[in-house]
């Protein structure tokens, strides 16, 4: 199956509630059983075949950026640097500037969806879609808003955070043709998830793909410590 091979990685929040436990850091540096978070990440992606990184940066974009010199200087890096935040939708409009390839994938910097992008692609591809997220089903959450698809997986709905028995959530990973998203008009500033996908998914086709592997967002301190716990477990 064909691999997708060039990624954006969204690394620029400032991770303000995780700031008790990560001090003067971007949130993708936080140490993680003695690595930064973003080690993780990145190991993840070269496993799964990415040969092109674009890292979107604001908050202390100058630590990533030394950071990934030092410890990857053989990646085939870009960095994307936002002088005022732009949210994850401006963040990734201008992140794409920066791609060669027709089809890129987004992760959220903050986030570890252990997923087969292969996989992935290959089902954006038999849809012939031009956009499509990679959802993970949960159990009794509250944390994270819901999405619903239908039998074609389309996505026929978001919902807001409220507690939840069961449903999907946006895993935090992304596949789009950067030429159909540059046909829309955006504002320099908004959000991806709220002023995009939410505002849209009745008037475009978004398609979702579920995966029951392992996720974590590490955003808050409990789950950084979770994923901490579960690396020196080893049971990811």
């Amino acid at each position: 199956m064909k691999k997708i091979k060039e990624a954006i990685i969204l690394a620029g929040g400032l991770g303000t509630r995780l700031q008790a436990v990560v001090k003067e850091q971007p949130k993708c540096l936080a140490s993680i059983a003695q690595q930064p978070f973003l080690s993780y990440q990145i190991n993840y992606l070269l496993k799964q075949g990415i040969e092109r990184f674009i890292f979107a940066l604001g908050y202390k974009k100058e630590q990533v950026i030394n950071f990934i010199h030092e410890n990857y200087a053989h990646l085939d890096v870009e960095f994307s640097e936002e002088l005022t935040p732009l949210g994850t939708g401006g963040a990734i409009i201008k992140a794409l500037q920066l791609t060669k390839n027709t089809d890129v994938l987004i992760l959220n910097g903050d986030s570890y969806f252990n997923i087969n992008l292969t996989n992935f692609y290959h089902l954006y591809q038999l849809k012939e879609a031009k956009l499509a997220l990679a959802l993970k089903p949960l159990c009794n959450f509250e944390r994270y808003g819901r999405v619903e698809i239908n039998s074609n997986n389309k996505i026929t709905n978001f919902y807001e955070k409220n507690p939840c028995a069961k449903g999907l959530i946006n895993g935090g990973i992304y596949i789009l043709n950067k030429f159909y998203i540059k046909q829309f008009s955006f504002q320099t500033i908004f959000s991806i998830e709220k002023d995009f996908f939410e505002m849209q998914y009745m008037n475009i086709s978004i398609y979702g793909f579920c995966f029951d592997d392992y996720f974590i967002d590490i955003g808050i301190p409990d789950d950084y410590f979770k994923f901490e716990n579960d690396i020196l477990n080893k049971t990811i």
